[in-house]
């Protein structure tokens, strides 16, 4: 059973047998279906937002969201961190976790919570993550929506060059840094359409860095070479039935919408939605609009798994 810290919506725990003990919180009315979120990289479960928890409690689901490990409140793993050489040229350590570690995290607390079938919505690494859940783990798995994410393959979903650029830069040491560092690079990656409000980023960055169990740099760092690690999943994704939903920008500096592209054509039947002047970030502006596109795909689904084109 899970450990738990408080109320609903506050941080429980579930202790899970690999060792791992993974944070998450818990939304809604236990009898709606379950989305389960799951965030990407060097994100913990409060870069969803408030705003986009509440707006799917109010669509009817019940709402998980989890810290995956090396973030937020989830354990931080002891094994040290890669050089950034090992980064730069893609080569994990051999004790390296890979994402399918993080996908058997994720299941673990459905299992702690007794919850039997979800629909998954992942994005970016958190997508990589649940696309592995999809694959591996299908009875588990209503329908899945895959947000600015990609298929490992090396030739789609590459970052720009200047993107690479800002993320070669020092990592942050303080609170202070670790607040400019994500203004930086959010408003490099959020797109064209969607300034970032930065009072809000500022709030969400900082509450991140308070949270954080371990170092957060050497989580985000284990974190890539789990992605590494994992390599070219597109024959993995190839055998994911459930439904799946697949949504972009088109204005993504750090996974190229190409990844998202690639994602649609590896995964049977998949429809994909591009919003358009989107980058790699879900401002208040598209939290409507992202969760209403999450909600009819996972209606339309059903809890019988039957799925329905989006038109």
């Amino acid at each position: 059973m899970p450990e738990t810290s408080g109320a609903e919506s506050t941080d429980r725990y579930a202790a899970l047998p690999s060792g791992m003990r993974i944070c998450f919180r818990d939304f809604g009315d236990k009898a709606d279906p379950t989305i389960l979120l799951i965030a990407g990289l060097g994100e913990d479960l409060t870069f969803w937002t408030d705003a986009f928890f509440g707006s799917l409690v109010a669509r009817g689901f019940r709402v998980v969201a989890i810290d995956n490990r090396d973030v937020g409140q989830s354990t931080f793993v002891a094994a040290p961190p890669p050089a950034l050489w090992r980064q730069l040229a893609g080569r994990p350590r051999s004790d390296a976790y890979a994402l399918a570690d993080m996908a058997q995290d994720a299941v673990g607390v459905l299992d702690c919570l007794g919850i039997s079938r979800v629909h998954l919505v992942g994005r970016s690494m958190g997508g990589m993550i649940a696309q592995t859940i999809a694959a591996t783990a299908a009875e588990r798995v209503l329908s899945l929506t895959s947000i600015y994410s990609t298929t490992g393959a090396k030739k789609v979903g590459q970052p720009a060059l200047s993107t690479i650029r800002l993320l070669a830069a020092p990592p942050a040491r303080t609170r202070t840094a670790a607040v400019r560092a994500h203004l930086r690079i959010t408003r490099h990656v959020a797109g064209t359409g969607y300034p970032i409000d930065d009072a809000a980023e500022a709030a969400i960055a900082a509450g991140g860095w308070d949270r954080s169990a371990g170092g957060p740099a050497a989580g985000v760092a284990r974190q890539v070479q789990a992605i590494q690690r994992s390599g070219d999943r597109t024959a993995q994704l190839s055998t994911i039935t459930a439904p799946t939903l697949v949504i972009n920008g088109d204005r993504d500096l750090l996974i190229h919408p190409s990844g998202g592209e690639a994602t649609v054509k590896a995964i049977r039947s998949a429809q994909y939605v591009v919003i358009p002047g989107m980058g790699h970030h879900i401002p208040q502006a598209l939290v409507g609009p992202v969760t209403q596109y999450i909600s009819q795909h996972a209606d339309r689904v059903g809890e019988g798994g039957n799925h329905v084109r989006i038109s």
